[in-house]
């Protein structure tokens, strides 16, 4: 006993963060402010490292003195920022374009890492303080804004663009260079940066949001543990659809590398742009539409099949991108109702189960529902494309060899529409399926509870 007591008052106090009711102001301060640093550094790494392998298989490395600065722009495209394309030829001709998109691969590896590590100092509570929260959540913001302004600064870059189109003996230099001073034109690209910033404090506002939602481990404020158990499951769910439809795509765009040639252009969209087709392939699933136009000798990275279907409109009509459009360029196309149906029921089975065992079926698919109509309507908006780029004469008109329009248009209240039908009914099928099973935290039946009481239900803090 003499030991025991003798070593008590060694015992080191709780840390504050970690459940101590107070702790000295500064170091807490500056382990938040650490923390925080650390997530945006992880997060901005990752996406830089995820960019910069695409550009490079896309053959942006040999690109004139502007990689670091293309580099920059695609990482600020990626956090939600806003580049403009201009440039000019001369006193009397110009150049003009407009690029919207968002490159979602950079985003997703970006949104998970930047979540995780903000995540992690937190995973040893068992409740959060509502300060504590929006102190870290600060923190995060301010350091995540003040790094996409310096790297708006960097994403600027002029690049010559040669005119020597067609007859190579006759170049268009020569049949305006006299005439209207149209000398090769330049093309470049700057970042909006009140836009971008605006952008910007959305992303990493909607990161740390979702972060806290899907996790079924990270503490939240006392006042809305009472919604943890209808919310987390479905949000959870809802992600580990949104994965499971980028490793889908992942997998056949690796077997297309290896067995269809191209196999760089082939990474660079893997690297690039993956879940913008993968996610688009699930809202065409489950019977969404998105309408679009690809005029013009250059278009984006996109399978061939969705290409014939944006290049088959007539006129300047545009042309509408749906599980029938697909289907007639290619059958298989069909195959993407029931990869839906399968992978929808599996995840609001893993929300049923996750779920406590007293939620009856038509609970499951309200949630379900809600949580899958949100996700839809959060993610169809990401998948816009707007590119346009040309060379007009006396600010008459377009070259046609030079010029060039890719659209690509979510239908996002059809979409959202049928994203809430399939999440009803899957997650009403999928609370009838889940009675059969153990639930996470019950009691076995007839086992004695606590009190005593047979078959009570706990549930673990913190967890959905």
């Amino acid at each position: 006993m003499g030991r025991v007591s003798s070593r008590l008052p060694s015992t080191p106090p709780p840390a504050a963060g970690r459940g101590a009711p107070g702790g000295d102001g500064a170091p807490a301060a500056l382990r938040v402010a650490a923390q925080a640093l650390a997530a945006v550094v992880a997060g901005y790494l990752a996406m830089a490292v995820t960019a910069g392998l695409g550009l490079w298989a896309a053959g942006a490395a040999d690109l004139p003195g502007g990689f670091a600065a293309v580099l920059a722009a695609v990482v600020v495209m990626a956090a939600g920022g806003q580049v403009e394309i201009a440039g000019s030829a001369g006193s009397f001709a110009g150049t003009q374009g407009e690029l919207t998109a968002m490159p979602l691969t950079v985003t997703l590896v970006g949104a998970l890492v930047t979540g995780a590590v903000f995540l992690r100092p937190l995973r040893h509570h068992a409740v959060a303080r509502t300060g504590d929260l929006a102190a870290r959540a600060a923190a995060v913001t301010v350091l995540w804004l003040a790094v996409l302004a310096g790297l708006s600064a960097a994403a600027r870059h002029d690049f010559p663009l040669s005119l020597d189109v067609g007859d190579p003996e006759e170049p268009l230099t020569d049949l305006f260079g006299e005439l209207l001073d149209a000398t090769d034109p330049t093309v470049g690209f700057r970042t909006l940066v009140g836009p971008t910033l605006g952008y910007g404090l959305l992303w990493i506002l909607g990161v740390l949001l979702v972060a806290l939602l899907v996790s079924r481990r990270s503490p939240l404020p006392a006042r809305v543990l009472r919604h943890q158990e209808a919310v987390r499951p479905a949000a959870s769910a809802m992600l580990l659809l949104l994965l499971a439809y980028v490793a889908v795509g992942l997998v056949i765009g690796l077997v297309v590398a290896a067995t269809k040639g191209h196999a760089a252009e082939t990474f660079a969209v893997l690297l690039l742009g993956l879940p913008n087709v993968s996610w688009l392939a699930l809202g065409v699933g489950i019977g969404g539409s998105w309408e679009g136009r690809v005029d013009g000798p250059f278009g984006l990275p996109m399978p061939q099949l969705l290409d014939a279907v944006l290049r088959g409109g007539d006129g300047p009509d545009l042309s509408t991108v749906d599980l029938s459009s697909l289907a007639a360029q290619d059958g298989r196309a069909w195959w993407l109702l029931p990869v839906a149906a399968v992978l929808v029921l599996a995840a609001a089975f893993v929300a049923a189960v996750r779920s406590p065992a007293r939620f009856r079926p038509w609970h499951h698919a309200l949630h379900l529902g809600a949580a899958f109509a949100l996700t839809m309507l959060a993610v169809a908006p990401l998948t816009l494309v707007e590119a346009r780029f040309g060379l007009s004469i006396l600010g008459i008109g377009d070259l046609a060899a030079l010029g060039g329009e890719v659209v690509l248009r979510p239908d996002v209240w059809r979409t959202v529409g049928f994203a809430l039908l399939w999440g009803l009914v899957a997650g009403f099928l999928a609370g009838l399926l889940a009675t059969r099973v153990r639930h996470r935290g019950q009691v076995p039946s007839g086992a004695a509870g606590p009190a005593g009481e047979p078959g009570e239900e706990k549930t673990e803090p913190g967890k959905g």
